[in-house]
């Protein structure tokens, strides 16, 4: 006679009967319900997105410089109250109407709170970022996500072992370096200047500057021609700190110069990217058009999308902001970064105007 199996539909008795039970299910189903909701508990949740956005009301504009190009922007809070405090060096991001996020530096006072102050060239060439900055005006509300610092100051006999400070502002560059000078001149500091453009009509701020007398050397390439390395810095006794902001070439110069020159430090803020070291030609694909960019092993992924016509967020150009952070679907980074953590890269998030491909590899882009 054939055996036969039984199908068990729950948990035994309590009492050692093989009828489904009620109060073994309900036991089982209050221990379950316990784990599963342990496990919630434990399971990590994303952190809550924060807008941590302020919203800037321009209260004056003003042309500062005599080529009428540069135009100065003071803002306060458009609501009303306090501003974040900022030092010496720092930049706000601006979120223009358009849409765009373009970095310019704090140029006023920050030992005098409750508004903001930046200056603005206006490129005809450039990205447009400029050119809209421009047509802001009084009365016009924009959002920044607050002050942040990648040029910051150290002063002598206050976190700095040097004992004077020598500045080297080209043109637009003067905007970081006038809340330094203000900041050196109110605690006492040696400090001396020189501030170098194509003529005195394209310089700003030179009304500003004049109460600072002859600390300030004016000098321009119409007048005296493209200044060396040597021009620029002057007489640097050792234990000098320079802080100097301007076009590639002028800081490429005062780099060089001062190769060796242990007792000498020197601080810097470029107007535009890094050139690109030990650069290697790739391309990348466009995963929303299919699009092919190929990229030269001197330019930047940035550069090269823009010349292509491919829409990419920026900002900063130089690997510090995050701005042109995007996400690759396929192939290697070779991350050149030092702002996205190791999860992002894993991620596959790169930054645009530093990061390349790895060898032999090409990038699928989320664009």
């Amino acid at each position: 006679m054939a055996g036969r199996s039984r199908l068990r539909l729950g948990p035994p008795s309590v009492f050692g009967l093989t009828r489904h039970d009620a109060l073994v299910t309900l036991g089982d189903a209050i221990i379950t319900g316990t784990f599963a909701a342990a496990t919630r508990l434990r399971r990590p949740r994303p952190p809550a997105i924060v807008d941590r956005r302020i919203r800037l009301r321009i209260t004056d504009r003003q042309v500062v410089a005599h080529d009428q190009d540069v135009v100065a922007l003071t803002f306060t809070a458009a609501g009303g109250g306090e501003l974040p405090r900022w030092h010496p060096g720092s930049h706000l991001d601006i979120h223009l109407p358009s849409g765009l996020i373009r970095q310019y530096s704090l140029c006023g006072d920050p030992d005098v709170q409750g508004s903001y102050r930046i200056a603005v060239r206006r490129i005809p060439d450039g990205g447009g970022g400029s050119i809209e900055a421009h047509t802001l005006a009084i009365g016009d509300v924009i959002t920044t996500s607050g002050p942040r610092n990648a040029f910051p100051m150290a002063v002598p006999g206050f976190g700095s072992p040097t004992r004077t400070l020598r500045f080297i502002a080209g043109g637009i560059g003067i905007t970081p370096i006038l809340p330094m000078l203000a900041r050196a001149d109110r605690l006492g500091i040696d400090w001396s200047m020189i501030y170098t453009g194509r003529a005195t009509d394209t310089l700003p701020f030179l009304d500003e500057l004049r109460r600072y007398g002859d600390r300030i050397t004016i000098r321009t390439d119409d007048v005296d021609g493209p200044p060396s390395a040597d021009d620029l810095l002057g007489d640097c006794p050792p234990g000098t700190a320079v802080y100097t902001c301007g076009p590639a070439p002028m800081l490429n110069a005062i780099r060089t110069r001062l190769v060796g020159e242990d007792d000498i430090e020197l601080h810097f803020e470029r107007f535009a990217a890094p050139p690109v070291v030990d650069g290697r030609a790739f391309s990348v694909r466009i995963a929303s058009t299919g699009q092919t960019v190929d990229v030269a092993a001197d330019e930047t992924l940035l550069a090269a999308l823009t010349k292509a016509g491919v829409h990419a967020p920026y900002s900063c150009q130089q690997g510090f902001c995050g701005t042109c952070r995007i996400k690759t679907l396929a192939g290697t980074v070779e991350h050149r970064d030092s702002l996205l953590t190791t999860v992002e890269h894993d991620a596959g998030l790169m930054l645009t105007c530093v990061s390349r491909a790895a060898e032999h590899e090409q990038l699928t882009l989320d664009l």
